[in-house]
């Protein structure tokens, strides 16, 4: 094990190879050995020479040594990283060429060259492409800074309303992009007969009957289940089984129950931030620029790694920024009246998660409001108006 260090603390400060020949050889190497200096793998030869190594900044004292042998020394060759340093140098200009043509071909594999859009018509591929340079995403365009794959199909589903699903692949130098368009549903031709029924409890404000007979009037309660137009037509001797069609709105009731505290904390940033880059191999990570220490109490940090290409290869390497943003916690006391309002609001978010899409609030009303442990707890009533009509088979017998 000392040996092995030994050897490679000397290719690091470097070690020469030296060749003695002559009558003086064993004078020498006492000698040498009485002024300390170290040798190493000494070999005598068959042809009366002698091979050794000595420490490369031994050299001088080696050359002072020797001037009184009667031999005569020769220094064959320089090994370790010295001798590796000095020959660099002497043909940097082809090191250079290399070390160049690797960082143009790192540059150009992270560089965006073709973007590919399949399953979109022309002018969804329009509104894509728009976007997407809005996005920095575009032909030549640097993609180490871009958004990840994920984040740019959910950017993209956002702002593009006729598509379904869109499936982003970085693959090398090109983005590959498989859309799937929203198509309109047609309406069957035929349909089964049926009826219309409630399907919860409410009362009646507007009805709209396309096809069918109405059986219930404007302000008119009704249950679960009623029937609301009839899918049987014409006379009572000779019916026709059609399918009722028509929207009928009723007025229904939501209720929620909510608290709000009257002492909270909240929080937020103090616009305090630190970046760092880091190039991480597996679990090492090299940190390449952002040194500053982080003395915030509190704070959180944001990482987004970005992937290395090479060729068109992907590197075990990743590119991460790092963000590190202060925050605090800021008190926060309110009123009653203050926290009531903040439960209503809340109160209203739950309902809009709960209702139809189409259905609208018509009013609210607190049926029940007290302050326990610190906090405000409301029970409220939610007037809706939605469409309760849904579809029911006629069944022989009905």
């Amino acid at each position: 094990m000392a040996l092995l260090k030994n050897q490679w603390l000397t290719f690091i400060t470097g070690r020469v190879l030296v060749k003695a020949e002559g009558k003086g050889i064993e004078r020498l190497i006492n000698r040498l050995a009485q002024s300390g200096l170290i040798m190493w793998k000494v070999k005598k030869r068959k042809s009366g020479d002698v091979l050794f190594f000595i420490a490369l900044p031994d050299l001088h004292k080696f050359r002072n040594a020797a001037r009184k042998a009667d031999c005569t020394i020769t220094l064959i060759r320089g090994v370790g990283l010295p001798f590796i340093w000095k020959r660099a140098f002497k043909h940097s200009g082809f090191l250079v060429g290399i070390v160049l043509f690797f960082l143009i071909a790192f540059i150009l594999s992270n560089v965006t060259w073709g973007i590919e859009i399949k399953g979109a018509d022309p002018e969804t591929e329009h509104k894509m492409r728009k976007e997407l340079t809005q996005l920095g995403i575009k032909v030549g365009s640097f993609h180490l800074f871009s958004d990840k794959p994920d984040m740019i199909q959910q950017k993209l589903t956002e702002k593009i309303d006729n598509i379904t699903w869109i499936g982003v692949e970085l693959k090398g130098t090109t983005f590959h992009f498989s859309v799937v368009q929203k198509n309109d549903p047609k309406k069957p031709e035929l349909k089964n007969p049926s009826h219309l029924v409630a399907k919860k409890k409410a009362v009646i404000s507007s009805m709209f009957v396309e096809k069918g007979k109405s059986m219930v009037k404007v302000n008119q309660y009704v249950e679960k289940g009623q029937l609301l137009v009839s899918g049987m037509i014409g006379s009572e001797e000779k019916p026709k089984l059609v399918s009722a069609t028509g929207e009928v709105w009723g007025i229904t009731w939501y209720n929620t129950k909510v608290e709000f505290p009257l002492n909270s904390n909240f929080k937020v940033y103090t616009g305090q931030e630190i970046r760092r880059h880091y190039l991480v191999f597996g679990k090492l990570s090299l940190r390449l620029w952002g040194f500053k220490s982080v003395d915030f109490k509190q704070y959180e940090t944001e990482t987004i790694d970005h992937d290395l290409f090479f060729l068109g290869w992907k590197l075990p390497i990743v590119y991460s920024e790092r963000t590190i943003r202060e925050n605090e916690q800021m008190p926060r006391s309110l009123t009653k009246e203050e926290a009531i309002e903040e439960a209503k609001e809340l109160a209203r978010s739950d309902l809009e998660n709960n209702i139809p899409p189409e259905a609208r609030v018509d009013g609210e009303y607190i049926l029940q409001q007290e302050v326990d442990n610190g906090k405000v707890k409301l029970s409220i009533n939610f007037q809706v108006v939605e469409n309760i009509a849904e579809e029911r088979p006629i069944i022989q017998g009905d």
